[in-house]
Formats: structure tokens, C-alpha cells, sequence
């Protein structure tokens, strides 16, 4: 017969030796450094927009069509309304640009004319990009500016009371000169009616 071995577990691994996890890092924050320009740089590039984005709208047969849509059908001398750069404002980084518009005209131009506005404005902001050379073309804002339309109506008011007025001191001014006429008449009739001392004869 063979002699049993007893049976003998396994030897257990070797526990490794395992290096402490180093503590976890804060994640890191990425900070955004943007690069304000200089105040008279800011308004010499808002005034620069302005003016090209008025000589935009007086040439440029893109937006003049979305502004006013019977130009498209050539209809030149009947406009619905007419639209005017009032403002425009730069952020300091020059990213951001409003545009303060103003319409004149009735409420459907108006509604047209700035729909026809926010429609185009890729197309504004890739123009001013061309023609200003600028190394980074800020986003361009359409805003309606009633102001000058009030400003306008303000004055027309006065106008109108200024004429009415006028027509009503003249209209007081020519009562006043009739009235005297008439007084004056009415002293010559009076005279020529009283008898004069050489006309009466005395009888005895």
C-alpha cells in the first residue's frame, strides 16, 4: 500500500506592497483673461461701425431689400418706412455691439423692417468684418430706439400749436383792425350828419 500524504493548503500570495495613493488634486479652473480696450479706442470703433453700417443702408442692395421689401420689386420712390442708425454701443472687449435703430414709418414697416434687420445679421457682421478689418468682428445687435420717433412727434405737436397760435392772433389782430373801422365809419357818419353853423339860417 503507498503511505498517504495529508493533504497541505495552498501557500497564500505574497501581499504585495502597494505604494500610498497620492491625495487627488483639485480639479483645475481655467481662467478666461480678456483684453479690455481703451475707452477712445472703444468709441473710435463704434463711431467706425456707425458709419458703415449707414453707408450700408443706403447702398448695399442686400439689406436695403430685407429692410424694405417693395425696393426688391423696384419700387423706388414709395418707401413704407425709413430706417436710420441712431446709436451704437461697444462692450470694452469688443465683442458685443448694439445697434440702436430707428423706423419711421407705420407699424407693419416697422415690424418688417427689424425682422429684415435680425435676419441679416450674419451677413452685417461678415460685411463690417471686410470693410473694418478688425482682427475679431463683434456680434452685432439690432435694437428699435423709439426715441427720436417720440422726439420727432414732439416736435410736430409744437409746430402744429405754434401754428394754431399764430392763425388765432391773426384772426384777433383782424377783428380788432374791423372793429376800428367800423368805429371810425360810424364817427364820420355821426359828423357828417350834425348841421353846421354856416348851414343855419336864422330867421327873425
Amino acid at each position: 500500500m503507498f503511505a498517504c500524504r495529508p493533504l497541505m493548503s495552498p501557500p497564500l500570495p505574497r501581499r504585495l506592497a502597494v505604494a500610498p495613493l497620492a491625495p487627488a488634486r483639485p480639479p483645475l479652473r481655467l481662467r478666461v483673461m480678456r483684453c479690455m480696450a481703451k475707452e477712445r479706442r472703444v468709441r473710435m470703433v463704434a463711431k467706425q461701425i456707425q458709419r458703415e453700417l449707414a453707408d450700408m443702408l443706403t447702398r448695399d442692395p442686400v439689406l436695403q431689400r430685407a429692410v424694405l421689401p417693395e425696393a426688391a420689386l423696384g419700387a423706388d420712390r414709395y418707401l413704407s418706412s425709413l430706417t436710420t442708425i441712431a446709436d451704437v454701443e461697444l462692450s470694452n472687449d469688443l465683442q458685443v455691439c448694439k445697434v440702436y435703430v430707428s423706423v419711421f414709418g407705420d407699424e407693419r414697416g416697422k415690424k418688417v423692417a427689424m425682422a429684415g434687420l435680425k435676419a441679416k445679421t450674419k451677413y452685417v457682421r461678415s460685411q463690417i468684418g471686410k470693410r473694418m478689418k478688425l482682427r475679431l468682428t463683434p456680434e452685432i445687435r439690432f435694437i428699435e430706439d423709439e426715441a427720436m420717433e417720440r422726439g420727432s412727434r414732439v416736435l410736430a405737436i409744437l409746430d402744429k400749436l405754434k401754428e394754431e397760435r399764430e392763425q388765432q392772433e391773426g384772426n384777433e389782430e383782424e377783428e380788432d383792425g374791423e372793429g376800428a373801422n367800423l368805429s371810425e365809419e360810424e364817427d364820420g357818419d355821426w359828423d357828417a350828419d350834425e348841421p353846421d353853423e354856416e348851414d343855419i339860417i336864422y330867421v327873425k
